[in-house]
């Protein structure tokens, strides 16, 4: 049996993964999945594969683990979002998540893996999913409100609104990105926002 880690060596190998994760995940995000390499991650922090390999043993391992933390991460800003008044300032802020990605030159990691989700190996797969099922949940609550308190207004289920808010962000950030031009975005979703506020009434009996 071999000695047991010191606090210190615990310390470091749980700040290497940190920082391996780190490179890889933005890596994923400007490029996608298949298109990086240990090789890729061990040059840009100056390591070796094999030193890699100890921290997550296959590539399959560093995905899972890569959409592990950013799921945790993206389910601590939505809690964050609970925080604020009214549900249109909570959509508003969820829109802000994924600007705060491209303007960095991103995708989000999950809309990125969605785009390469049949080579992904199944526990990806099933964590791009939840992903998704989570924020349709998040987005069916906060819609529920805003309907019942006269905030927002909207056909369909609450389940196909919030899928249509994913696809719209997600959708924009895919055109926006080759343009490199955040104002595509922006407009796509601050109209997408404004679609789901209801109407005045005077502007209702003039329509009909």
């Amino acid at each position: 049996m071999g000695t047991p880690a010191s606090a210190s060596e615990q310390r470091d190998e749980l700040g290497t993964s940190a920082r391996i994760l780190d490179v890889a995940e933005r890596l994923v995000q400007e490029r996608g999945f298949n298109a990086v390499s240990y090789a890729d991650i061990a040059a840009e922090l100056r390591l070796t594969k094999p030193a890699l390999h100890y921290h997550f043993a296959g590539k399959a391992e560093l995905g899972t683990a890569l959409l592990t933390r950013y799921t945790e991460r993206f389910g601590a800003a939505l809690t964050a979002l609970d925080t604020r008044r009214g549900a249109m300032a909570k959509l508003d802020g969820y829109a802000t998540l994924y600007f705060d990605v491209l303007r960095e030159d991103r995708m989000c990691l999950c809309g990125m893996l969605a785009a390469e989700y049949r080579t992904l190996p199944q526990p990806m797969q099933q964590a791009v999913l939840a992903f998704f099922a989570d924020n349709e949940s998040w987005l069916e609550a906060v819609l529920n409100a805003g309907s019942d308190a006269g905030e927002l207004q909207f056909t369909g289920t609450y389940r196909d609104t919030a899928r249509m808010i994913i696809s719209c962000l997600e959708g924009a950030m895919l055109v926006a990105r080759p343009f490199a031009d955040t104002a595509r975005f922006s407009t796509a979703a601050t109209n997408l926002l404004a679609s789901l506020i209801p109407a005045p009434a005077n502007c209702r009996s003039a329509e009909r």
